[in-house]
């Protein structure tokens, strides 16, 4: 490997550390490389154009958007009720509604912090009235944060496909039973260690004991949420039945949110809306600018042969294909300890899809083994924006907040990750079952 590719990655590791702007990282490094290695940078340009000419940007763009209108539109309210009718009455139950409305509204936003940003104000004022513990309720919303990125449509997914070429419905389902196996193991632990964070509580709502009582719970509640429901059950089934593309979908979603905040629940006004579309268009930006400059500083990589040269490194330390994905998984867990999950799918994706594809490790199942260790990433300190979101939203510290939120990691985030690595069943059954073999290919 040449001195200054060297350099160059050195460079971009110092950047990080110092907290220069990711973007500034990306181009800074790039030109230091090409100056070392008295290369052209002629590609920059058509590649930074190729790198974000594609019409899956445009379908993360507007799930963006539509997660940005979710907690204006009354939506997440709902959700949250049905959630409490569903499982309010089991030991801790009244936590569980976080989480399965956190698995409600991964449905919804495809990403992570919509699901926090919504969730924390509504739940956590009120859980510490009901006698749960403030940093105690954050942190299990914290945690259950990446099952955004779990419950299709994930715009880190979508991210994935956009990066390694793949199919956005197969990689879609692949986690859908990494997220549920998430969501019931948070919710066991929460069932077991609930007790330790209660206080007097105040005002704790009571549901119906009977079984008549509570059936009509549930469907006043169900019948309150269709509309709420409805915008994943929409997406998801025009995806699959091949009625519109991804990209057409996120505007489904778009259009479909607006008008249930606007004229059905009449909670959004068009002043929110435009605070919305301003938000996603920061967004949008950032992330335009990350994966334009992103792609470019990979692309020199693997031009000066960092692919080979990782490939043919970890191939001579095994040729084991459980042993290398373990490694694969460290790697990425430890990379999420530090870098936003966006930057790692564009530097880490290129450089392990071909040690993946010399291993025979099936793409779509790399897609979930991916999608989850960049979700970890978003919930596992020193740098993790669920955290840091979540620190300001329910007014905790953050050492305060991080304790707890250990528990589910090492519990339930990573033995989780580990079955999704090495049960590829729980990744490609589904959508094997529902694209075929052709599409998601041998396992």
């Amino acid at each position: 490997m040449e001195a200054g590719l060297i350099v160059g990655l050195l460079l971009f590791f110092l950047g990080i550390l110092i907290g220069l702007p990711l973007c500034w990282v990306f181009l800074g490094s790039t030109l230091a490389t090409i100056a070392l290695i008295s290369g052209s940078a002629s590609f920059i340009a058509g590649t930074f154009y190729h790198a974000i000419d594609n019409y899956v940007l445009m379908a993360i763009a507007f799930f963006i958007f539509a997660g940005s209108l979710l907690s204006e539109s009354g939506i997440a309210d709902r959700i949250v009720r049905l959630s409490y009718a569903l499982v309010g009455r089991v030991p801790g139950g009244l936590v569980d509604v976080g989480i399965v409305a956190a698995v409600f509204m991964g449905a919804l936003t495809g990403s992570s912090l919509p699901v926090i940003g919504a969730l924390i104000p509504l739940l956590v004022p009120r859980l510490e009235k009901y006698g749960f513990q403030r940093h105690y309720t954050a942190a299990v919303l914290c945690s259950s944060s990446f099952l955004g990125y779990l419950i299709p449509p994930s715009v880190p997914g979508l991210l994935y496909c956009l990066v390694a070429q793949q199919s956005v419905a197969a990689v879609f389902l692949s986690t859908v039973i990494p997220g549920l196996i998430l969501a019931f193991g948070y919710i066991l632990v929460n069932t077991a260690i609930c007790h330790r964070y209660m206080q007097p509580a105040q005002d704790v709502p009571v549901l119906p004991t009977t079984f008549g009582g509570s059936m009509k719970a549930v469907g006043t509640s169900f019948y309150s949420a269709i509309p709420a429901l409805g915008c994943p059950f929409v997406v998801l089934v025009g995806i699959y039945a091949g009625i519109f593309t991804p990209n057409e979908a996120g505007a489904v979603a778009v259009v479909y949110t607006a008008f249930v905040g606007l004229w059905i629940y009449r909670e959004m006004t068009f002043t929110s809306m435009w605070g919305g579309v301003k938000s996603s268009l920061v967004t949008l930006g950032m992330l335009t600018l990350l994966l334009g400059l992103g792609t470019v500083f990979t692309r020199l990589l693997i031009r000066e042969g960092l692919a080979q040269v990782m490939t043919d490194f970890v191939l001579g330390l095994s040729q084991n294909k459980y042993a290398i994905l373990f490694m694969m998984n460290i790697l990425l867990l430890i990379l999420g300890m530090f870098i936003d999950g966006i930057p790692i799918l564009i530097i880490a994706v290129p450089l392990l899809v071909p040690i993946a594809q010399q291993l025979g490790v099936n793409l779509v199942h790399l897609g979930a083994v991916i999608v989850f260790n960049v979700g970890l990433g978003v919930v596992t300190p020193p740098y993790a924006i669920s955290i840091f979101v979540g620190t300001r939203l329910a007014n905790v510290p953050y050492g305060v907040l991080v304790r707890p939120m250990m528990i589910y990691l090492f519990l339930v985030g990573i033995p989780a990750l580990l079955l999704t690595t090495y049960i590829p069943w729980l990744s490609l059954w589904l959508p094997t079952l529902v694209l075929g073999k052709q599409v998601v290919g041998a396992w």
